[in-house]
């Protein structure tokens, strides 16, 4: 499988926008991939990352934080960004087992990451038990919690969802 192809669609229906940024086209329309909408994008993601063992208890709270990646018409994986003005929280990035490995985490990241410069955000925050290697490579630095924005820290991921022992990363987009 190759990730030349990789889409990106809200879990959710929202506004109709498009942005086509090399090979990964982010798309946040109603209409879904070709005129057909993926049937219930926001239980895919609550399924993956049950599958992934990551929290799930806030993404209800907050469904147009959330992406589902595609290969073709195939989902491949999931992610999210919480948008809080100059600052970001990556969050939930999960890819399904069968693909692990052959780039699709890398490009999902990639897309959210534009995502969330475009919307404004000049560095993104995430807590990890499993992935601070992964994250390292992508650019990400170990942090103190205590340095992270009141904004990102009042988030439920932060105060409820993710124990103390995370890894606390931020990157500079």
């Amino acid at each position: 499988m190759s990730v030349d192809s990789l889409t990106l669609e809200r879990a959710i229906d929202v506004e109709n926008v498009r942005i086509d940024v090399e090979n990964v086209r982010i798309d946040d329309t109603s209409d879904g991939i070709d005129g057909d909408p993926h049937p219930d994008g926001l239980e895919y993601v609550l399924t993956l990352l049950r599958e992934s063992e990551l929290p799930v208890d806030d993404v209800r709270s907050r469904p147009d934080a959330f992406h589902v990646a595609f290969h073709g018409s195939d989902p491949v994986g999931v992610g999210g960004v919480e948008v809080y003005g100059r600052h970001g929280l990556l969050r939930s990035v999960a890819v399904e087992r069968e693909v692990r490995g052959e780039g699709f985490g890398t490009a999902l990241c990639d897309a959210l990451e534009r995502r969330a410069a475009d919307a404004g955000v000049e560095t993104l925050y995430l807590l990890t038990t499993t992935a601070a290697e992964f994250f390292a490579g992508r650019g990400y630095l170990e942090t103190e919690r205590r340095a992270v924005p009141p904004a990102i820290q009042r988030t439920t991921e932060f105060r409820e969802l993710c124990p103390d022992s995370a890894t606390c990363m931020r990157k500079t987009l």
